[in-house]
């Protein structure tokens, strides 16, 4: 019996990483997918095709470009097979007063955490109705559902994820396709490194476990949400902590 198909985008480093790895560990076979870092993601699939012994693709570039998604996808489909499970991980963050804004940068937040779901879920759903089955997991923040100050955009595009998963999932319902995501508080990741220590600590002070969360237990609640039953589906799950 062939493994399920999982593409996983922005997945050289942090969240996307880790999944990567939960994923391969529970058998996966997988198409990775990163902007730029192109030596880290070959070196992750390599990792992960040696280690667990599944395959894995790796494929550089921008998952907002609608002609670059065609072409992964068309990848895939070629040397492994139709995507079953899409993780639309890819995502960046702007800290700044939305006054000093420019438009090359709102409009790049927006292409790479929100226009990208639109291309890969496109590119994914034929295959997924199809085949009455597939699941799709979306990587939001807690900053879609509450805003933050000086994150305007950030908190916009993420604000669109979880409408986006929860409009797809009742539009998807009927072929036995499960639409969620997960709203991440403060995951330790690269994206949080621009904290300095005193930062850090004080935020550590505001969430009730006390810690940032680690890359690994979002993966974890992913593969779980992965696994779950189709009913599980139109969810925005909150990983923080019990912060917000």
């Amino acid at each position: 019996m062939k493994p399920e198909i999982a593409f996983i985008t922005g997945a050289s480093r942090g969240i996307g990483n880790a999944i990567a790895r939960e994923f391969a560990r529970a058998g996966f076979a997988l198409a990775i997918n990163c902007r730029q870092s192109a030596e880290e993601l070959k070196a992750l699939a390599t990792e992960l095709a040696d280690s667990f012994h599944v395959p894995c693709l790796p494929l550089v570039g921008d998952i907002g470009d609608e002609n670059f998604v065609n072409q992964a996808f068309d990848r895939i489909e070629k040397t492994t097979g139709s995507v079953s499970v899409l993780v639309n991980n890819a995502g960046i963050s702007h800290v700044g007063l939305l006054s000093d804004m420019s438009m090359e940068e709102w409009d790049r937040i927006i292409r790479t955490n929100l226009t990208s779901l639109f291309c890969c879920c496109r590119r994914a759903i034929p295959n997924m109705v199809h085949n009455k089955s597939g699941r799709i997991l979306n990587i939001s923040s807690v900053w879609g559902n509450n805003g933050a100050s000086c994150e305007v955009a950030y908190s916009a595009s993420k604000g669109g994820v979880n409408s986006f998963t929860k409009a797809l999932a009742k539009e998807l319902a009927p072929s036995n396709i499960a639409v969620n995501a997960i709203a991440c508080g403060v995951i330790d990741t690269q994206m949080n490194q621009c904290f300095s220590k005193e930062e850090r600590l004080q935020l550590a002070e505001e969430i009730p476990v006390g810690r940032f969360g680690s890359a690994e237990e979002t993966a974890q609640l992913a593969l779980s949400v992965i696994t779950s039953p189709i009913y599980l589906t139109g969810q925005i799950i909150t990983l923080d902590g019990g912060w917000q």
